[in-house]
């Protein structure tokens, strides 16, 4: 009887001993989940309209700690945390006129691509050099991204986080994908730097060769940055523009926006009034020429005579060229088009968008998207075509780049531009669809680095605000609020050279992207091996 009891009693105690440690064992497997998705935060703080750039660093660092020695498939998972964090709270303003559904799943889909990059950062995790095969990794992610599905959607790419850091002159070294490549090649080698120096201080050795790449990793980003700044520049090479940019608001912010298109006509051309009056009277200097936003006249002007008529007079007061946009039909087809508007002759040439926006300016999958949500359709009833060549205008004897809206975020849309003859850019843009979100202020972070990569001044017209003009070295030295009527009006440099970026185009992304598949071959191969001598 006594054994009996003790027995029991024991019995008893067992699950009260070994259920603490089992929650904390839990709790334990739980943390590099949180530190995954913390990190996906941390990386979304960085971004405009904040300037806390550095932040990307500590963010990759963590996201280094937490997928080193784990298998592709927990890097997968990770990975998709990490994205997750990073891109739920990035493009939030996608939700604000549409509801949270459109909003949860791009996220959803996009960080997918970042799960994959996870899950080939993991196996990379334990070569020699991991830093830089990581690195490349989350380049051919970014550029997978920024080309499917429906033509890609490259939004959140690390280097439109970096306008304000000690990295953007490598913008004009490379483009977008060699300032990311530093960014997060110096953010896995900080990490690596870290755990060297726990490991020297725990065993009192460490391997020469890791720490020097971890060194490296660390000092060639910030080294590369400074030794680029000569590339950075505001100098007229060209002689110097005078040019006007016009914000003339809208009556209320949201999709409503598009039914209220002749007030934002008349706006438009009310603003370029007040700008020639102030002309007129010598309170400001007057301008070569004018730059319209995106969607200033969804009124047809070429089929409506009243918006042909509102256009002329704002032109001839102000008595220069202005660059307008229209929403066209044109023998069937919808096109998002600017038009130069020549006081004296009229419309003289136009650009068509050619990165139309999926969901925004075309439906895909009309058939399916309708049987799920009727309003999508409702709300995007005749889809927009694309324009095929590169629009650069002559105005007043200087060449200028449009870029509209949406493109500003494509590299190919910005650099053909440059190619093309422009010495200078213009992104007119609509962004009263967004209200007062955070999608301005990353958009015009995109701009300033356009700026820099391809070293030109960039405007940017919006309807409704941030409107501003940014130096090629991406000075911002104009800027408007948000939902008010205003003007910039400044001297700008005119400029033909052509940065490194601008002549390599897509070389530096395809050999980035070949050392992320020789990263990833490598670690298939070593693990391959492996296997096979444990079945030995």
């Amino acid at each position: 009887m006594t054994v009996t009891a003790t027995s029991v009693g024991e019995s008893d105690q067992l699950p009260s001993r070994t259920a603490p440690a089992s929650r904390a064992a839990r709790l334990v497997r739980l943390v590099p989940a949180l530190a995954a998705a913390l990190s996906g935060v941390l990386f979304y703080v960085s971004f405009p309209p904040r300037t806390l750039w550095w932040l990307a660093l500590p963010a990759f660092a963590v996201f280094g700690w937490v997928l080193r020695g784990r298998s592709w498939k927990a890097g997968l998972g990770l990975g998709y945390l990490f994205g997750l964090g990073f891109l739920l709270p990035l493009l939030v303003w996608t939700g604000v006129e549409v509801g949270p559904g459109p909003w949860l799943a791009l996220a959803a889909i996009e960080a997918v691509f970042v799960a994959l990059v996870g899950a080939g950062v993991a196996a990379v995790s334990k070569l020699p050099g991991s830093p830089l095969w990581a690195a490349a990794l989350w380049i051919a992610g970014e550029a997978a991204r920024a080309r499917a599905p429906f033509n890609g959607f490259p939004w959140g790419k690390i280097a439109f986080g970096q306008a304000d850091g000690v990295f953007l002159p490598l913008a004009a070294v490379g483009g977008t994908p060699v300032l990311g490549f530093a960014v997060v090649l110096c953010g896995f080698g900080l990490y690596d730097v870290v755990r060297l120096l726990l490991e020297r201080r725990r065993t009192r050795t460490v391997q020469r060769s890791a720490a020097a790449v971890a060194l490296l990793s660390v000092a060639v980003p910030v080294a590369g940055a400074l030794a680029a700044r000569p590339l950075v520049s505001d100098k007229a090479e060209n002689g110097t523009a005078t040019v006007a940019v016009i914000q003339g608001n809208v009556p209320r912010a949201g999709l409503d926006f598009n039914a209220q298109r002749r007030a934002v006509l008349d706006y438009h051309a009310r603003e370029t009034e007040r700008l020639a009056a102030q002309v007129k009277a010598g309170k400001v200097e007057q301008p070569d020429f004018v730059l319209w936003p995106e969607n200033s006249s969804d009124i047809d002007p070429f089929a409506n005579p009243d918006a042909r008529a509102v256009i002329d007079t704002a032109a001839k007061a102000i008595g220069v060229p202005i660059s307008v946009g229209g929403v066209v039909e044109r023998d069937g087809k919808l096109l998002n088009e600017q038009i130069l508007w020549d006081p004296a002759k009229g419309p003289v040439d136009t650009y068509d968008k050619r990165q139309i926006q999926p969901f925004g300016e075309y439906l895909p999958l009309r058939s399916i998207v309708g049987a799920i949500n009727e309003n999508w359709t409702s709300m995007v009833r005749q889809d927009f075509s694309r324009g095929t060549e590169p629009g650069v205008f002559t105005m007043a004897g200087a060449k200028v780049g449009l870029v509209t809206c949406y493109e500003a975020a494509f590299d190919w849309t910005v650099r053909s531009e440059v190619t093309d003859g422009a010495q200078m850019i213009s992104v007119p843009s609509n962004n009263a669809t967004f209200d007062r979100s955070e999608m301005t202020y990353q958009q015009l972070a995109m701009s300033r680095v356009r700026a820099v990569e391809h070293s030109r001044t960039v405007t940017v017209p919006v309807t409704s605000g941030v409107s501003a003009i940014i130096m090629p070295d991406g000075t911002i030295t104009q800027r408007t609020g948000m939902f008010v009527a205003d003007s910039l009006v400044q001297k700008v440099p005119l400029r033909s050279s052509e940065t490194p970026a601008t002549r390599l185009g897509t070389l530096p992304e395809i050999a980035l992207l070949l050392v992320a598949a020789g990263g990833l071959g490598w670690a298939v191969g070593a693990g391959l091996r492996a296997r096979r001598a444990g079945d030995v």
